[in-house]
């Protein structure tokens, strides 16, 4: 198995974790709506990651909804020292498992209490505000009154840390006026690199970049490009396109999901590859983010 303290850490608020952790979304059932068809699964795979050395979950109660977060309080709770839980509020789902916006200071109080009572924790350390204009591309609009009230919420002792997810440079900066920003989570891959100039900015200031669909999500990543260097290099695109990501800058750190013990031991595997210039050059022209 290989060893994650190869592949660096980056601080997460007052903390350095590892930069290979694991995304809890897959975990709920179908389309992240109710539950896992195998709980038992789902616990075997937290309890893997955790065993493997990943100290960085990443989850919401939205998730589920609730499901996710009861499925990591059983099968980790009472929690390993070093392991650190982020969340995220701003949304709820819908009978209908549609995802829709939750923002009002009494929805984001609710969600706070509820991913602490599901948790099972007593603070959180760290709750990202997911800005609910555009479901997987940040749009620009005042986010103050959201983040005013997480900032009140951290300043009673029920969050460590605060981050945003879907968020624009404009809206970073205005929440930075109100409370201290540890990560910032947005779509970002081999393909949709609209963030390149966020994360070096980010790097710069010391904040964790987070990528969610750091395997192109609901729609995986296919390019030729990345087929011919998996091939060449004697590993699977999806190690290749979280290598690449590794490799991109040291701010980032990755939270690939999945439900499986099989995939998640390929997805730390990716720490033990390092990719030679000519792949990263290659790789680097699949960026589809302006087609």
């Amino acid at each position: 198995m290989p060893s994650l303290s190869e592949v660096g850490s980056f601080t997460l608020g007052d903390r350095a974790v590892k930069r290979l952790g694991y995304g809890a979304m897959q975990l709920a059932g179908p389309g992240v709506f109710g539950p896992p068809r195998d709980p038992d699964a789902a616990r075997a795979v937290l309890r893997e990651a955790v065993a493997s050395g990943v100290d960085h979950i990443d989850t919401s109660d939205f998730y589920g909804p609730h499901f996710t977060n009861q499925l990591i309080r059983e099968a980790l709770h009472p929690y390993p020292d070093d392991l650190v839980i982020v969340t995220k509020v701003g949304a709820v789902r819908g009978a209908d498992a549609s995802w829709n916006p939750a923002q009002s200071p009494t929805e984001l109080e609710k969600a706070v209490h509820d991913n602490l009572r599901n948790l099972g924790l007593d603070v959180l350390d760290v709750v990202n505000l997911r800005i609910m204009g555009d479901v997987h591309a940040p749009s620009e609009g005042s986010i103050e009154a959201q983040f005013t009230v997480l900032a009140e919420l951290q300043r009673r002792g029920l969050i460590r840390h605060l981050g945003l997810s879907n968020a624009t440079s404009r809206q970073i900066a205005e929440a930075q006026g109100i409370a201290p920003v540890v990560c910032v989570q947005n779509m970002y891959n081999l393909a949709h690199r609209a963030d390149d100039p966020l994360v070096d900015r980010l790097a710069g200031e010391g904040i964790a970049y987070v990528p969610f669909f750091p395997l192109g999500g609901f729609s995986p990543l296919q390019s030729d490009a990345l087929s011919n260097v998996a091939t060449r290099l004697g590993a699977t695109p999806m190690q290749v396109a979280l290598a690449w990501l590794l490799q991109r800058s040291p701010n980032i750190l990755l939270i690939p999901g999945t439900s499986s013990v099989a995939h998640l031991k390929e997805n730390l595997a990716a720490g033990d590859l390092t990719l030679p210039p000519d792949a990263l050059d290659e790789l680097d022209g699949i960026d589809n983010t302006s087609h």
